[in-house]
């Protein structure tokens, strides 16, 4: 296909009209919040100002500033004692479980005290996320340690700290975790992440058990096993399990049923090959969450169920005991719980060459503090927060303020057609992967996450300042 020298946008059937996409119907009220986007606590107050944990926006926006994350700290440990509630539950009796936060979708000193507080574990995927979490006093055998390539330096300080588990990634690994332990003087324990093939319906870049990728040892190719082997035959190391992370951002359990399947049926030929009996294995995360009304997620209750049930039946068939399942939430937990606080600054009406008119709204943050709609095509919803409006909506593509043209926050919206800068925009469904991934792009500070519970507000990660991003120039 030829491209227009201009650029895709001049190319030959590029859609120029403003369309509606069809999951996105016109509002009947524009003031209007979808209950499933937004964290518990989150509503209008009588005067129409939206309201967190007792607090107004306009309030939080006057004394943090914006843009800022907006946490619910009371819809956060909530979404997590759900799972670590609904896991125990259905497995009570059969094996048992365990839930490990993912700490990749969104990792500060505080959360990991929540996670600690509240009786989970934490999954960790860096020496940075694994030093949060020794900092928050976690004990280390309640934390793990993943990645496809994980530094020497970091094996030694995760074996160092006595951590409940490192993820083997690679046949490299078994020999680096292996010389680490024999230099402490330790046993560690370990999984082998396993790659069993599903394709997760989801983005293509949060996809991670299909062959064709960096992560995890191959079911069909017989990495894995041979892997099995070799971790068996190290004394300084203990083989507690099989992994599997399927992807991100999935909204049934059928493909967790196919991976489940392959899964146990190479648990159980560790038994008949070897003669050791794997006490657990690992499914992953992935759980999806509503940022539109187009998403239906699942309730963690109905997660838990159907899980149990696909492994109870599983190794009924194989013929074996039902061992320890663990699983790692991570977006489900953190996402719904914040939303990212903007303010409009400059408002353009664009005319398309098809016809119709685009409103572009731009706010005062953008993709370095969400990059998942230029990175996955991600979509989401907003709200003007700081007031109502009676006002015709009208079609509205919010967008930051950096120098690229990708550089759009959400990109369909019914919003008020009276928007005027100065007004509060908050867009839901931020907790997760957005702080994380966030970026100093164009020298842009990162925005603090501040956390709201019983009508009081305050900060768990600061805002950057210039001075912070001066301070790494050497001069």
């Amino acid at each position: 296909m030829g491209a227009h020298e201009a650029g895709e946008l001049h190319s030959p059937g590029y859609g120029h009209v403003a369309t509606v996409p069809g999951w996105l119907r016109p509002p009947d009220d524009v003031n209007d919040l979808l209950p499933g986007l937004w964290a518990q606590t989150v509503h209008r107050a009588g005067d129409g100002v939206l309201q967190i944990g007792g607090v107004s926006v306009n309030d939080l926006a006057a004394e943090f500033g914006t843009p800022a994350f907006v946490l619910d700290e009371a819809d956060f440990r909530s979404r997590a004692t759900a799972f670590r509630d609904a896991f125990a539950s259905a497995f009570a009796g059969v094996g048992g479980a365990d839930v490990y936060y993912a700490g990749k979708a969104f990792l500060c000193t505080e959360v990991a005290r929540w996670i600690a507080e509240d009786g989970l574990f934490l999954d960790t995927c860096s020496g940075g996320e694994l030093a949060v979490a020794l900092r928050a006093g976690v004990p280390p055998e309640r934390i793990a340690l993943h990645g496809n390539n994980k530094l020497e330096s970091e094996i030694d300080r995760a074996v160092a700290a006595g951590i409940g588990r490192i993820v083997i990634d690679s046949m490299i690994e078994i020999e680096r975790v292996a010389a680490a332990a024999e230099r402490h003087g330790k046993v560690q324990p370990v999984f082998i992440r396993v790659t069993v093939g599903v394709e997760a319906h989801t983005h293509e870049y949060v996809s991670t058990a299909h062959e064709d990728q960096k992560f995890g040892l191959s079911l069909a190719g017989g990495d894995a096993a041979q892997a099995i082997a070799q971790v068996l035959a190290k004394p300084s190391l203990k083989l507690l399990g099989l992994h599997s992370h399927i992807g991100s951002q999935i909204f049934d359990t059928q493909g967790f049923e196919v991976s489940a399947r392959r899964l146990l049926g190479l648990h159980a030929s560790v038994k008949r090959d070897h003669g050791v009996e794997l006490p657990e294995i690992d499914l992953g995360g992935g759980y999806g969450i509503a940022y539109t009304s187009q998403h239906d997620p699942l309730e963690a209750k109905l997660i838990a169920d159907q899980l149990a049930e696909i492994v109870v039946r599983e190794c009924r068939g194989l013929e074996i005991a039902v061992p320890r399942v663990s699983v790692e939430p991570g977006r489900a937990i953190a996402g719904p719980s914040t939303f990212t606080l903007y303010q409009i600054g400059t408002l353009k009406d664009v005319s398309m060459d098809g016809g119709g008119v685009r409103r572009y709204v731009s706010v005062d943050g953008g993709m370095s503090d969400n990059i998942r709609t230029a990175l996955y095509d991600a979509d989401y919803s907003c709200t003007l927060a700081s007031r109502v409006s009676d006002a015709p909506a009208a079609l509205s593509r919010v967008v930051g303020k950096h120098c690229e043209s990708g550089d759009i926050v959400v990109r369909d919206e019914f919003l008020p057609g009276d928007l005027v800068p100065g007004d509060l925009l908050a867009v839901p469904g931020t907790g997760a992967y957005c702080r994380s991934m966030a970026s100093q792009y164009n020298h842009v500070p990162r925005p603090p996450v501040v956390a709201v519970r019983d009508g009081k507000a305050r900060v768990i990660v600061r805002r950057e300042t210039e001075d912070d991003i001066l301070a790494l120039d050497v001069f």
